[in-house]
């Protein structure tokens, strides 16, 4: 079945194959070699770049980029109550507005100032009895920014807000609410 002759053209094949793959790889790694450790074939040792993007003061950029820190009281003062109707939507699903009417979530209604955990009708978790005694700005800015770190072990889902414009809308927005 196999004579020499087709056991040398199938040696003469795989040779021939190993041979073009080690060009291939030699010429591959002289080609791309240069990116990776600045030493081409012919020995230079620096990369310049092709094309220089001149700037005229990079602090200059920098100032503009920068956003101006503001305490969340001012932020509370200049807070828009329609505003926080509109990111209460969010709330909605599992709060309620209306006194006593307990959802998924308890009540919130006149919670701005309210004790924590004291809604009637409504089991808490022992987690959120022990961070805060009442609901001041403060308390309920940092519960929603992300329930889970004010609270740890509380059984509220929710992600929380990122935006400090939305909790204070949202806190002015409660607060508003109650007598």
């Amino acid at each position: 079945m196999f004579d020499t002759m087709t056991s040398t053209k199938i040696l003469g094949a795989v040779c021939g194959s190993l041979l073009v793959l080690l060009f291939a790889k030699w010429g591959a790694e002289t080609l791309y070699h240069v990116g990776a450790t600045g030493h081409g074939a012919h020995g230079e040792d620096e990369l310049h770049a092709a094309y220089i993007i001149e700037i005229e003061d990079a602090s200059h950029g920098g100032e503009e980029a920068e956003e101006e820190v503001v305490d969340f009281a001012t932020l509370l003062a200049s807070a828009d109550v329609g505003k926080g109707a509109k990111v209460f939507k969010k709330c909605a699903a599992c709060h309620s507005l209306a006194a006593g009417e307990t959802k998924t979530g308890p009540s919130l209604h006149s919670v701005v100032g309210a004790t924590v955990a004291a809604a009637d009708g409504f089991g808490y978790s022992g987690a959120l009895k022990a961070v805060a005694e009442t609901w001041g700005v403060d308390e309920l800015n940092a519960f929603l920014t992300k329930p889970k770190s004010f609270a740890p072990g509380t059984a509220m889902s929710f992600n929380g807000l990122s935006k400090e414009k939305d909790r204070a809308n949202l806190i002015a927005y409660l607060d508003s609410l109650d007598d």
